[in-house]
């Protein structure tokens, strides 16, 4: 059972997708990560997993024939007590997908949306898992596109602990809701739009740094994948895409 040191952070990310030996060359090649494998039962096909410059931080899961879901990224959120997160979330409005269930020396999960349908996994890893600073590879900035982000805010605050920090008026885009973990700022909010390029359900979007955010992109476009914005923001310049099955995800590089 970890300890209450790591409630709130994202700890792992999961691809869930149909076509994941096309998924591991694509990101692969976009994101110039590297790859690992881990098989703790040979009678079991090994889980394909991908790192950055501190490590192992995500893995893709091949979605069954059968599956309704669209391929989507899935955050994996630390919290000491996922029975007791599952609880709190079922309070809160939000539902239970999946779990919880334990993974052998690995820790306890659940899959669960929060009251406007975002998915994310409650977690509660064996060993405390140490914070690493992020570098280029490596999972950066998590945002939430809602359609109410007062009520996000109070939601995961309640949760997960976090609080909400600045914001920042984008004009007819409504407001960027940035929000922090024991002070630090870690990612933000927006409300989704009902039309253009920023339409879509609710969900969180993880963002990627990358050494070179025109080259990254050309991967993005050369490997099928789409790249819908493209801007600057301060401090840096990001592109959010979708992958050749429709996942989405963003690229992010910082200036130096």
């Amino acid at each position: 059972m970890s300890n209450t040191t790591s409630r709130g952070r994202f700890l792992w990310h999961q691809l869930n997708t149909p076509n994941a030996d096309a998924a591991l060359a694509f990101y692969t090649a976009v994101c110039e990560w590297g790859r690992e494998s881990w098989q703790p039962d040979p009678s079991q096909p090994a889980y394909q997993m991908w790192k950055g410059s501190a490590g192992a931080h995500s893995g893709v899961m091949q979605m069954p024939p059968d599956s309704k879901d669209p391929a989507h990224w899935l955050g994996y959120i630390s919290t000491p007590d996922v029975d007791a997160t599952v609880s709190t979330v079922k309070g809160l409005g939000g539902a239970l997908v999946f779990g919880p269930m334990d993974i052998p020396s690995v820790g306890r999960f659940a899959v669960m949306t929060d009251p406007d349908g975002a998915m994310f996994a409650p977690f509660t890893p064996t060993q405390e898992m140490p914070p690493t600073p992020p570098g280029t590879g490596d999972f950066s900035w998590f945002e939430l596109a809602t359609r109410d982000i007062p009520k996000a805010l109070a939601f995961y605050g309640a949760v997960f602990g976090w609080t909400a920090g600045d914001a920042m008026d984008m004009g007819p885009n409504g407001i960027y809701q940035f929000f922090n973990r024991d002070g630090q700022m870690m990612g933000g909010m927006y409300q989704v739009s009902a039309s253009g390029p920023m339409a879509m359900p609710p969900g969180w979007i993880h963002y990627v740094t990358v050494a070179d955010l025109n080259a990254a992109v050309g991967r993005v476009k050369a490997g099928g994948g789409n790249v819908f914005v493209e801007t600057d923001i301060p401090g840096g310049r990001i592109a959010m895409c979708t992958d050749p099955q429709g996942a989405m995800f963003a690229l992010h590089w910082a200036a130096a």
